[in-house]
């Protein structure tokens, strides 16, 4: 005969499989967390507060855990990202870099910023990302058989981050990644006011290219800055 504690435990489980099988439960409490990170109020700010060996990260941890993971499991040559703020990020993906003895990073800003960091894995660019002239100047630092991987976090406009996403998708290697960030903004579930951006890029990208799927898996903690926007190329 089953004890009361056993009972309670399977009753409890029950009921967990019940909601998390409701994928508007699951949505709903997880836009309401999403939320409530996003906009918590100092002295919190949560994201506003987060840093990578001392340099300020404005990423959610979760995102960068995957990240983590994605660089592990592919170990790409070059790591491309767009929009370098103040460089948090770039130390951050030359960091699991250089723990897997592996890869480099060439990030791209329209500003210079003498405080970011310095670091042997790390090629900054100055210009916008979009610029022929930038383009070239990645191109030539990708070798013929590199894995490539590209980040993209730079202006968040949508016609910016499509055109973003036209140029770069290009370069990413199949089977590696093309990550659009902050595809939660603009009422997904955050920001309502800010228009389209990179969601609605990304949906009009993948209307018109098959070469790229969401990888919704990457979005296995529930909270990501990044929805729908993991994409993998497939073809």
């Amino acid at each position: 005969m089953a004890s009361l504690r056993e009972t309670i435990i399977k009753s409890a489980k029950r009921v967990y499989i019940k909601f998390y099988t409701n994928a508007r439960v699951v949505r709903a409490i997880t836009n309401q967390f999403h939320r409530l990170y996003y906009y918590t109020p100092s002295p919190i700010r949560t994201w506003h507060k987060t840093y990578w060996l001392g340099a300020p990260m404005l990423k959610c941890p979760f995102d960068l855990w995957v990240y983590q993971e994605i660089i592990y499991e592919l170990k790409p040559d070059v790591i491309i990202e767009s929009g370098t703020g103040k460089g948090a990020s770039a130390l951050f993906f030359a960091s699991i870099c250089d723990l897997i003895g592996k890869g480099r990073v060439v990030t791209i800003d329209v500003e210079e910023n003498a405080e970011r960091s310095k670091h042997e894995r790390i090629t900054y660019l100055i210009g916008s990302s979009t610029s022929e002239a930038i383009l070239t100047k990645v191109r030539t630092l990708i070798g013929e058989h590199d894995q490539v991987l590209v980040v993209l976090d730079s202006d968040h406009s949508m016609q910016h981050v499509l055109k973003e996403i036209e140029l770069y998708s290009e370069l990413v290697t199949q089977g590696s990644y093309l990550i659009v960030e902050d595809t939660n903004i603009n009422g997904h579930p955050v920001s309502p006011e800010f228009g389209p951006g990179p969601m609605e890029a990304v949906q009009a990208f993948l209307k018109e290219n098959n070469e790229f799927a969401v990888d919704r898996e990457r979005e296995k903690f529930f909270l990501s800055f990044n929805p729908n926007g993991y994409l993998k190329k497939i073809r």
